[in-house]
């Protein structure tokens, strides 16, 4: 589990590509490998991978073919910067909220507007999703908690200070970039849950 606080960026230092796979290498400061061990879970641009082998300062990670399909890990290449959250430790503060790394679908970022002290930028995503992203509610983007804006039937604002602009990778990213959305998971079942009480009635009911 994660909370969608990205603690750094990390660059791709190697691709290795295998029969229906593909092996991420990062290079991760000493901080951020700190007692980091084969097997352990990381985020990368909020998609959960397993630590498969450690090399000096390097992390590898192997992503599966579906994986792939389904997140922007398909696009990212050598130099490409992560945004990196290591894995909950519980005790500790929660100061996003409760992210499984399970990405659920990909946005387009189709605006972006940006001055010195603000930054806007409208991703669109398929209609179907947009049942469980809410004005004020949270959606993990890459990785990063953040507080939905204005929504849309295809989409949704966010608003985003100078401070998660400086230490992600949304700072860098242009119209027409695809990113990971994670819908927040009690939203989802609430809304499942609710769906399947009224389909119920009105089944009863005919």
């Amino acid at each position: 589990m994660f909370t969608g606080i990205v603690a750094t960026t990390a660059p791709i230092v190697a691709i290795e590509e295998k029969d229906r796979l593909r092996t991420l290498v990062v290079a991760l400061e000493d901080r951020e490998r700190e007692n980091l061990e084969i097997g352990a879970s990381v985020a990368n641009n909020g998609v959960c991978l397993t630590v498969t082998k450690l090399q000096d300062n390097k992390v590898f990670f192997d992503v599966m073919e579906e994986t792939l399909r389904l997140t922007n890990l398909e696009f990212v290449k050598v130099g490409s910067q992560l945004n990196i959250e290591r894995s909950l430790v519980f005790g500790k503060e929660v100061g996003g909220h409760i992210v499984s790394g399970h990405v659920h679908t990909r946005a387009t970022l189709t605006e972006l507007e940006k001055t010195d002290t603000n930054c806007r930028i409208r991703l669109t995503v398929a209609p179907q999703w947009m049942k469980y992203i809410l004005h004020k509610g949270f959606v993990a983007v890459d990785g990063c908690s953040l507080t939905v804006g204005e929504v849309f039937e295809d989409g949704f604002n966010l608003h985003l200070i100078p401070e998660t602009l400086a230490i992600t990778n949304l700072g860098e990213r242009q119209v027409g970039d695809r990113l990971n959305i994670e819908i927040d998971s009690q939203t989802q079942t609430i809304v499942d849950t609710v769906e399947r009480v009224l389909a119920a009635r009105e089944a009863r009911a005919q």
